[in-house]
């Protein structure tokens, strides 16, 4: 269940609106990955000024509108925070840029997260109990952002997209290789990567859309079935390791 915080309000007259997204919650957690809008904010100075400011309350009213369902506009975002659009431009020039800090914020410690583990299996598992509880509390910005990527394929497929940056989805493939490093001099590299690729497939956002929005589970659930399908491929790649492998697959495209 989302925190108290998080949960999606009705929005009424435009005043009411940006009164209450005043009151957005603060994340506390250091995403370490997540690179400066400008630079100027860069510092420990700057990082308590007013600029380094204003870049929060767009980060915290943009998380407030996914967390609500939307994929807002960085014009959007503006008028809800009530800041000027060229302001708002200066920090985040498109919306793919503001999209990606506002899943960065979300993930949070899964972009720092780290084991001290040798077994890659309990790795995998570990890395699956940091991860998932957290995408499932920041279900809707995910959902939004997986919205946007999804709308610009389209647009790209149509020639409609023209010259707007792309948002770009990659976290979990650093993730998945950290995870199962221990077996990079075990495996071939071809199935080293065949593995992160196959985790890949059960890890993140995508799978609260499969077993919960598609087959009913409820979180509990969700996580079983996630981290028994991650255990399973793990083993397996190491039990084709030691009998041979698996000659018969299909190579990569970046093979």
């Amino acid at each position: 269940m989302l925190p108290a915080a998080l949960l999606p309000r009705p929005f009424g007259s435009a005043k009411g609106h940006c009164n209450f997204l005043r009151r957005v919650y603060h994340i506390d957690m250091n995403v370490s990955r997540q690179p400066a809008a400008m630079s100027d904010d860069a510092g420990s100075g700057a990082a308590r000024g007013p600029r380094a400011r204003t870049r929060r309350l767009m980060l915290e009213t943009a998380t407030r509108l996914m967390q609500a369902g939307a994929t807002p506009s960085v014009s959007e975002v503006a008028e809800a925070a009530e800041v000027s659009r060229a302001t708002a431009y200066r920090y985040f020039p498109s919306q793919a840029a503001l999209v990606q800090a506002v899943v960065d914020e979300g993930l949070g410690p899964i972009l720092i997260w780290k084991s001290a583990s040798a077994d890659p299996e309990r790795r995998v598992a570990e890395l699956f109990d940091t991860a998932m509880p957290r995408i499932e509390a920041f279900e809707a910005t995910f959902k939004a952002a997986l919205k946007l990527s999804l709308d610009q394929w389209a647009r790209r497929q149509a020639g409609t997209l023209d010259g707007e940056p792309a948002f770009t989805r990659g976290h979990r493939i650093d993730l998945l290789k950290d995870a199962i490093a221990p077996l990079k001099h075990r495996l071939p590299p071809r199935e080293f990567k065949r593995l992160a690729q196959a985790l890949s497939l059960i890890f993140g956002v995508e799978v609260l859309i499969v077993l919960k929005d598609i087959w009913g589970l409820d979180s509990r659930k969700m996580m079983s079935v996630a981290q028994w399908a991650a255990g399973a491929l793990v083993r397996a790649a190491v039990m084709e390791s030691m009998t041979g492998g698996d000659r018969s697959a299909p190579a990569t495209a970046e093979e």
